[in-house]
């Protein structure tokens, strides 16, 4: 099975090439992953000891970046190697000042595996949530380089735990410690006898936790919010779908005022989202102000500030609940404000939890999604006790970083 499994990682690096010439993703892959021997070989310092983050995409990557700056503050004589796999994710954080050598990681053939170890020479490997390819972690632990995998999450439907993927999950018992979110995670992998499993949490908890700390401050935001006294829904990654539930309602509710960060911002995105308003709206882009004081609606049109923008709304609508999944809900979370989001929330450990203690709601139709905001926007203590529940449900979790860093071995 690692054969075929070898063998269907060299076919989609060649259908990777193959696409290269007309999509754009797939060159930037290409090309990122043709330029990471020769990172390598001009960054790496050869008398410094580097630890090897590893995440998907960006996602991921904030997921590892409170590890990576704890290890930065407390063991300073290590140096940072950071890959990635996807654009999405070192195409935004390429620039990144906590990783001393950031590329794209080569596919998971042995050829590719064993260059980019004998160039790295890391001291040890941390891969972040989701990331389990089999042939890195065979020569990792060939090489007995100390490995491991933080904030992961597992469910008994994912191939490790099916009758035909005992040999995928033997990939697990390569890594020498499994840090996991959760008791459930931890049970499962036990049934299986795999029993170097931590349970930590969700690094993600402390991330939003600095981000909070250190949220811009926009004078003009406070401008539109009325200074706190309107209630204000802040929608942010929104899609189209999310946005025919929303914008509908606020036409007609001249009570409330709708910041909307829409996770597309392209042109004709913004350009739909402006058709179906009916109340006065303006693009960040384009705010000062005079011309803020007037408006209903604020479209972001930039990235980068939906979230410290969280913080200036009442309540928060997490986009993508009505497609593949939702967005970041902790990142509104962390605010201590009730979170709505669409029907599509159950692989997401906490929308599922604040649904269960109250702290969230996944209105399924416009019916529904007009009785809930009618509740909310007419009662302030229902927004105020919810969010309790919110901010105390983010409080109780946060501390994952400081007890991985507990047990990860540092010279």
């Amino acid at each position: 099975m690692r054969l075929i499994y070898t063998l269907a990682l060299h076919t989609y690096a060649l259908f990777t090439a193959l696409f290269s010439f007309f999509n754009r993703k797939a060159r930037m892959i290409r090309l990122g992953q043709w330029r990471t021997n020769n990172i390598l070989r001009t960054k790496i310092d050869p008398h410094a000891s580097y630890i090897w983050f590893h995440a998907a995409s960006l996602g991921e990557f904030e997921q590892g970046r409170p590890l990576m700056e704890a290890i930065r503050r407390q063991h300073p004589r290590y140096k940072i190697l950071l890959t990635f796999f996807s654009p999405s994710g070192y195409e935004v954080r390429k620039n990144y000042d906590g990783a001393d050598v950031i590329c794209y990681l080569p596919f998971d053939t042995p050829f590719r595996v064993k260059k980019f170890l004998n160039l790295a020479r890391p001291c040890m490997a941390i891969f972040i949530k989701y990331e389990f390819w089999m042939n890195y972690l065979r020569e990792l632990k060939r090489r007995r380089i100390p490995t491991f995998v933080i904030s992961a999450i597992f469910r008994r439907e994912q191939l490790f735990f099916r009758h035909y993927g005992r040999w995928y999950r033997r990939t697990l018992e390569c890594f020498d410690r499994l840090f996991v979110q959760d008791r459930q995670s931890a049970q499962l992998l036990a049934e299986y006898g795999i029993a170097k499993v931590s349970i930590c949490g969700d690094t993600r908890f402390d991330r939003v936790l600095d981000i909070r700390r250190q949220a811009r401050i926009f004078p003009l935001l406070d401008l539109f919010a009325g200074n706190g006294h309107c209630p204000v829904l802040v929608a942010g990654s929104t899609w189209p779908q999310d946005e025919n539930l929303i914008i509908p309602y606020f036409n007609s509710h001249p009570g409330m005022k709708l910041i909307i960060a829409p996770h597309e911002i392209h042109r004709e995105h913004l350009l739909d989202i402006e058709s179906k308003l009916q109340r006065p709206s303006l693009r960040i882009s384009e705010t000062n102000q005079q011309s803020v004081a007037d408006k209903d609606c604020l479209i972001i049109d930039s990235f980068g500030l939906l979230s410290s923008i969280y913080r200036y709304g009442r309540m928060a609508y997490i986009g993508g609940g009505f497609g593949r999944g939702i967005h970041n809900t902790l990142e509104a979370a962390v605010y201590g404000i009730p979170v709505i989001f669409g029907p599509g929330y159950h692989k997401f450990k906490e929308a599922r939890d604040l649904i269960a203690l109250g702290g969230a709601f996944s209105p399924g139709n416009e019916t529904a999604f007009v009785r809930l905001m009618d509740d909310l926007t007419a009662r302030p203590e229902l927004r105020e006790n919810t969010g309790a529940i919110v901010g105390e449900y983010v409080k109780q979790h946060t501390g994952a970083t400081e007890r991985i860093m507990a047990e990860l071995p540092f010279q």
